[in-house]
């Protein structure tokens, strides 16, 4: 009884000692670690490192049954493998790591928390018609059947990939893409890149997805346009030679059979037809040409 008494002390005087002043910086630094922490376990969900995760602590259970047991020849192991494991796992999980440090420089926080704006002026990446001219191309090529593999790109650059192909540099038509898809002709192998209205590059080589989710039913192609749109922020229209359906790949995910209103929804939400905010001259000369 008196061991009890003397717990139940301790643990009241434990409560009722005086704590000091929570200040603005500890809670601002608890949310910090709060948003760091879900926006990792975010990250990591949707991601193949959500697999990798589970090994990995699978193997902490492991070392840990090891230090508790004090098992001497395994902890030096593990102790002189610390370093190598952290070398493999930034190897492992590198194209993660890319595609969220890709993200991040995506979001422009310091543009948007500071915004240096005094007009506006309307911005997009392409224009209506290429977008008409793309859509046009794909239904037909689609209509009979007709393999395609259109990569458009955003903010990520695709030079990488255009120097794996022959340089085209020619304006966006619905002919054109058709003419190159069209079966045994030199340039329908590979996939096409397109940059604002003009495609820069044709027969294409991309980075195959190794998604394990992915229907085994899918062919290279499709592999293909889901691989350029991981490891890139690009959206990839894929024709099927097979079935003439039309699927889109856009960060990691690829819808398949979508139809032509959808395509072209896509495609205007690529566009980026919005108003933008024009930044602030700070001294002349900040712009080119400008006197």
């Amino acid at each position: 009884m008196s061991s009890v008494r003397l717990w139940l002390k301790t643990t009241v005087a434990w409560f009722a000692r005086p704590t000091m002043g929570i200040t603005f910086t500890d809670v601002l630094e608890i949310f910090i670690l709060a948003f760091l922490a879900y926006s990792l376990l975010l990250w990591i969900k949707n991601t193949r490192a959500w697999t990798l995760l589970k090994g990995i602590m699978v193997l902490v259970i492991c070392v840990s049954f090891v230090y508790l047991l004090r098992m001497e020849t395994l902890i030096y192991i593990v102790n002189r493998g610390i370093d190598i494991a952290i070398m493999a796992a930034l190897i492992i999980f590198q194209p993660e790591l890319r595609r969220a440090l890709e993200q991040l420089g995506e979001k422009q926080i310091v543009s948007s928390l500071i915004p240096l704006d005094t007009s506006r002026t309307v911005t997009e990446r392409f224009s209506d018609k290429t977008v008409n001219e793309i859509v046009k191309g794909t239904v037909e090529m689609a209509r009979v059947k007709t393999g395609a593999l259109i990569v458009i790109e955003q903010n990520v650059t695709l030079r990488d990939y255009e120097r794996t192909g022959i340089v085209l540099d020619s304006v966006v038509t619905s002919q054109l893409l058709i003419n190159i898809f069209e079966h045994n002709t030199p340039l329908h192998d590979g996939a096409i890149i397109v940059k604002g209205n003009r495609i820069t590059a044709a027969t294409c080589y991309l980075p195959l997805s190794d998604n394990m989710l992915l229907s085994k039913e899918l062919g290279t192609r499709h592999r293909a346009g889901v691989g350029i749109s991981e490891v890139t922020d690009s959206l990839t229209i894929i024709v099927s030679e097979e079935t003439g359906h039309i699927s889109i790949a856009y960060k990691g995910e690829l819808k398949r059979n979508v139809t032509a209103d959808v395509l072209r929804e896509q495609l205007v939400i690529l566009q980026n037809k919005s108003v933008a905010p024009k930044k602030i001259r700070l001294w002349k000369g900040w712009n080119r040409n400008e006197v």
